[in-house]
């Protein structure tokens, strides 16, 4: 009896942790949360810090703010190309551009024809004019329409920013936001070749000829491996600007800094807001393959069986943020036999209070079944076997003692006495 009564607490007990689990009560994963780093000082007058995969804006000033934008422009005229010409390898005769003397160039040659490919690097690593002129009338059959384009997909996203020539040069209703181009280098960044280009320090564009080298003038790439883009841009209205890209430890950042009043201004605020932004986020193994998150009574036995998480589960996390875990479909018990792995219940991880994973939560070894005295302990141990079993004993006693009253009532017979003679 005592067996059975330390049988019946565990079993009430372990069904209550699995209850709890069950019904969603969130327990807390990983290391203390730790203190995100301090702010940054930085001067641009409009600026912004977006963490990728989170889509968190780390940092922000005058995000919405329309300003001219220089340069940064040729990323627009970079998305319509990509999406217009996506065989980069196909060719285009390079029209005469005829830029003023303080305009920055490719050196393409007048009549030469490069690859999409090229073009692209001739665009976005020296901000050569020429190069997105060239694209311009290539992808637009001409300049204005290449711009209509340029706007149409402005709309199309959703962004309030609006073009007058596929360059950046200042004009008149010429303007977008750091929000803006911080959507227009998200969805950049869905091209590898984009990628590829705008992280090379230096660049070989063959298809020219003679073949041209052109050079990265965003000093961050060149200055710092984990900086990996995007665009750089000056004009005198403007100032100077940089869409900036970096990846450490896992975490890709996109900074935009715009109205700076010296290059070297914008490249300290935008690797200062690079270096804060990354440094705010960690990936995290949030739940990880093996750990325990409930353990189960086994039925007929004072065992228990540990269940534990099928796979492992990283996220990207703010320092200072915690996710919870809960368990849901569990049984109270569970008999066998069954095999290690498998199957019981999920795993929710919890982030922000959205379900952001489901892992199957599994046995963390077999569970053999129980063996027939396991099983008759345990049914002896039933208060209703308990009661059937008095009963019958009650009852065969009684028939005993009906029996041995019946045996003392019955008299025995005597012998026949034969008259005298």
């Amino acid at each position: 009896m005592r067996r059975r009564q330390r049988r019946d607490s565990a079993r009430r007990r372990w069904a209550l942790v699995a209850t709890t689990l069950a019904i969603g009560v969130g327990t807390a994963s990983g290391a203390p949360a730790a203190e995100l780093p301090e702010t940054p000082e930085i001067g641009a007058p409009a600026a912004i810090a977006v963490e990728v995969s989170t889509g968190d804006v780390v940092f922000e000033r005058r995000p919405d703010n329309q300003r001219s934008i220089a340069s940064t422009t040729k990323l627009m005229t970079a998305l319509v190309a990509l999406e217009q010409e996506p065989d980069l390898e196909k060719t285009f005769a390079v029209p005469a551009y005829a830029g003023a003397a303080v305009e920055s160039v490719a050196g393409l040659h007048a009549g030469d024809r490069m690859t999409m490919r090229d073009l692209l690097g001739g665009l976005l690593l020296p901000s050569g004019n020429d190069a997105a002129n060239a694209i311009a009338v290539a992808v637009g059959g001409s300049v204005p329409r290449f711009v209509r384009m340029m706007n149409d997909k402005a709309r199309e996203i959703g962004i309030r920013a609006r073009f007058r020539n596929p360059v950046g040069l200042d004009a008149s209703g010429h303007h977008a936001s750091p929000a803006d181009l911080v959507k227009l280098t998200l969805l950049l960044r869905q091209y590898p070749d984009f990628r590829r280009i705008v992280r090379a320090k230096s660049l070989r564009l063959e298809s020219a000829s003679p073949e041209i080298t052109v050079v990265n003038r965003n000093r961050l790439v060149q200055s710092h491996d984990w900086v990996d883009g995007v665009k750089t841009g000056h004009t005198r209205k403007a100032g100077y600007a940089l869409v900036g890209s970096g990846r450490r430890n896992g975490i890709s950042v996109i900074t935009v800094v715009l109205g700076t009043d010296s290059e070297a201004e914008r490249d300290a605020d935008s690797l200062a807001l690079l270096r804060y932004a990354t440094a705010s986020y960690k990936r995290s193994a949030v739940l990880k393959r093996g750990a325990v998150v409930a353990e189960l009574p086994l039925r007929y036995r004072e065992q228990t069986v540990p269940v534990v998480a099928d796979e492992t589960v990283r996220r990207t996390i703010r320092r200072d943020e915690r996710t919870t875990q809960r368990v849901t479909g569990l049984p109270s018990d569970v008999e066998g036999p069954l095999a290690a792995g498998a199957r019981l219940g999920t795993i929710e991880v919890v982030q922000r209070g959205q379900v952001v994973a489901r892992v199957p939560a599994v046995t963390a070894e077999a569970v053999v079944a129980a063996s027939f005295g396991d099983r008759l302990d345990e049914n002896l141990g039933r208060r209703s076997v308990q009661a059937l079993l008095l009963v019958a004993v009650l009852c065969v006693v009684a028939l005993a003692i009906l029996a041995r009253r019946g045996g003392r009532g019955r008299r025995r017979p005597q012998p026949a006495h034969e008259p005298s003679p």
